[in-house]
């Protein structure tokens, strides 16, 4: 199966990514991939993607990663809703609802304590539903209810700008842990050559060891095989 997803480049805290068609298999640091479409510097924003070949890899079957797709919905190359790669804890989600909940209910609370303010009118006192005037109190009941949904409000904004924040963390976050990974591999790619090397070389010295043997063992027999001649000739 194809993916197109980033290709890490660049120096160590500098990174920089091609956006590729690979095999799904090859490891991101193998630098194994069929085509090079893109892009992208999380450092400095710079973005270039081919919208064509990006279309005509995805008719192919190549599918994009979460994030990969989401960069190709804000350049405008695909269309869809971007798939949300920050995730908030159960914990973190339990506490907004709760905190919801309580303003809802005090909101509620004042509305109904100032509807009991409401009295009745000049006219016909003992008809029902006959309306009235409000009280000063259910005025400024009415306005504080008011001033606590402004505040409400100014406190969602607040919390949105928040999960923003915690959201570019953590997107920050997965980018350096893709980055240590991708240097683990790096480095695992790099022992693997180093331990290969290695038994290059051990192989290599025991078949030089091998040859001496052999070599000592032939010239041992052919001084035995000089030493009988010689001995032959004395007694003859």
């Amino acid at each position: 199966m194809l993916r197109i997803r980033f290709f890490r480049k660049g120096r160590k805290k500098q990174p920089s990514y091609k956006i590729v068609v690979t095999d799904k298999n090859n490891p991101p640091a193998s630098g194994r991939f069929i085509e090079d479409v893109g892009f992208y510097n999380p450092l400095t924003k710079e973005c270039m993607v081919n919208g064509e070949k990006v279309v005509y890899w995805m008719e192919k079957g190549a599918q994009p990663t979460d994030v990969v797709k989401n960069l190709l919905i804000k350049k405008g190359i695909i269309k869809g809703e971007k798939v949300n790669v920050v995730s908030i804890s159960n914990k973190r989600r339990e506490k907004i609802k709760e905190k919801n909940n309580e303003k809802e209910a005090l909101i509620q609370e004042k509305k109904k304590e100032a509807e009991k303010e409401v009295v009745p009118g000049e006219g016909d006192r003992a008809k029902e539903n006959q309306p009235g005037e409000v009280t000063k109190e259910a005025k400024e009941m009415v306005e504080a209810v008011k001033d606590e949904e402004t505040q409400e409000k100014s406190e969602v904004t607040a919390e949105e700008g928040e999960e923003k924040e915690e959201k570019e963390a953590t997107e920050k976050k997965d980018v350096k842990k893709e980055e240590k990974r991708e240097e683990e591999e790096v480095e695992q790619v790099e022992e693997e050559k180093e331990e290969t090397k290695k038994e290059e070389k051990e192989k290599k010295e025991a078949k030089e060891e091998t040859k001496k043997e052999e070599k000592e063992k032939k010239e041992t027999k052919e001084e035995e095989k000089e030493k009988k001649e010689k001995e032959g000739k004395k007694e003859e």
